[in-house]
C-alpha cells in the first residue's frame, strides 16, 4: 500500500550528527522475515509470470477504483499499530500525530519534517515563560487520519497556524492547511466551535527556518484575526505575505559550542570540518552537529561549515547565527 509519512527530510539526510542506532536485533524484532520473503516472492520475474496494471472499461472501472476504500480506511491502525510495535521493542514511542507543547496550549502550529524540532524548542521557551502553545508533527500525511488528528488537537486551542513547506498557486490553500480545515469540518460539528485556522508557508528552496520565524507564527496566532496564508522567512515586498520575525532571537544554551568556518571551495575547509565533527561526535561525550553551506558552482565559491556540539542532543535544525568561534579563510 502506497502512503506517505514524515520523519525528517532534506536538513537531517545532509547533516552529520551523533545518533543512536537500533542493534540488529531490536530491529529484527520488529521486522518480520516471512514478511520480507512473501514481499520479494511478489517481485516481478519471467519464472512467475502475472498481470498487473490492465486497463478497465467504464462498465468496471469506477467499481475498481472505489474497491480500494478499505485498504486505506484501515490503513492508519495498521501503522499506528506497527508504531506502537517498535515502542514496545525500542522505547521509542510514535504516533500518527505527536503533540508537544502545554496540555491547555491555546495556539497550536501543524507542521512536517524536519521543521517540527525548531517549532518544539520554540514551544518549550515560550511555555517556560508562562505561555500556553503547542505543536503538532503530522508523522501520517496520507491517508489523513482525522480520528487521530483531533485527539491530538489540544481541545483548548483557540488558534492553529498549519505550515506547508510547498506553494500550490491558484489553489485555495496547501495541503496540509486544506487537510486539517477538513478534518475540522468532518470531525467537528458544529464549525462554530472550531479554532481559527491559518495557513502559512515557510522554507521553500532550503530557505531557513529559525526559531524567530516560529516565534514570529506563534506570535501571529495571538491576534484576534490573523493573517491567513502567510509567508515566514521572507520579505515579500510585492504581495504582503510575509511575518515580520527577530533575526536576532536565540534559544541555543551557553553549553553549546558554536564553530563557523567560512572557506573557498576545493580548499580543503569542508573535508576537514566533517573529519573534526566526527571526531568530537566519536571520541568524547559531546553531541556534535555539523552542517555544510555551498553552492552549485562548488570549486572556487564560498563555502561554509556550521560546526555545533554540547552536552545534550543539538535540536537545531537551522544555520549557526551567534558562533563563538569564526574563521574565515575567504576574505572577500
Amino acid at each position: 500500500m502506497p502512503f506517505i509519512h514524515f520523519f525528517d527530510g532534506f536538513r537531517t539526510s545532509h547533516e552529520v550528527s551523533k545518533l543512536a542506532l537500533l542493534p540488529d536485533e531490536q530491529i529484527a524484532a520488529v521486522i518480520d522475515e516471512d514478511d520480507i520473503a512473501a514481499f520479494r516472492a511478489r517481485a516481478m520475474s519471467p519464472d512467475r509470470p502475472t498481470v498487473r496494471g490492465t486497463a478497465q472499461n467504464p462498465d468496471v472501472y469506477f467499481q475498481g477504483r472505489e474497491a480500494v476504500n478499505r485498504f486505506y480506511l484501515n490503513l492508519p491502525a495498521v501503522v499506528q499499530e506497527t508504531m506502537d510495535r517498535f515502542a514496545r521493542v525500542t522505547g521509542r514511542a510514535y504516533r500518527l500525530f505527536d503533540y508537544h507543547g502545554h496540555p491547555e496550549a491555546d495556539r497550536v502550529v501543524v507542521a512536517m519534517g524536519s521543521s517540527v524540532e525548531t517549532a518544539i524548542e520554540t514551544v518549550n521557551w515560550l511555555n517556560a515563560r508562562g505561555e500556553k502553545t503547542g505543536v503538532i508533527a503530522v508523522r501520517l500525511f496520507l491517508p489523513f487520519d482525522v480520528k487521530s488528528f483531533l485527539a491530538a488537537l489540544p481541545p483548548t486551542a483557540k488558534a492553529v497556524a498549519v505550515l506547508d513547506r510547498t506553494k500550490e498557486p491558484g489553489s485555495i490553500g496547501e495541503p496540509l492547511y486544506l487537510n486539517v480545515l477538513a478534518a475540522l469540518a468532518e470531525g467537528r460539528s458544529p464549525l462554530a466551535g472550531s479554532p481559527r485556522i491559518v495557513g502559512g508557508r515557510y522554507g521553500l528552496g532550503s530557505k531557513e527556518f529559525t526559531p524567530g520565524m516560529a516565534k514570529a507564527v506563534l506570535d501571529h496566532l495571538k491576534s484576534g484575526a490573523p493573517r491567513n496564508h502567510f509567508t515566514v522567512g521572507i520579505l515579500d515586498d510585492v504581495t504582503g505575505t510575509s511575518l515580520a520575525y527577530d533575526a536576532d532571537f536565540d534559544l541555543e544554551g551557553a553549553d553549546v559550542r558554536r564553530c563557523v568556518f567560512v572557506g573557498l571551495g576545493a580548499d580543503g575547509t569542508v573535508g576537514a570540518n566533517k573529519n573534526s565533527i566526527k571526531i568530537i561526535g566519536e571520541q568524547t561525550a559531546n553531541f556534535a552537529q555539523g552542517y555544510f553551506v555551498y553552492d552549485s558552482k562548488k570549486s572556487g565559491s564560498m563555502t561554509t561549515s556550521h560546526l555545533r556540539f554540547g552536552p545534550r542532543p543539538v535540536r537545531a535544525p537551522y544555520l549557526i547565527r551567534r558562533a563563538d568561534f569564526v574563521a574565515c579563510s575567504q576574505f572577500g
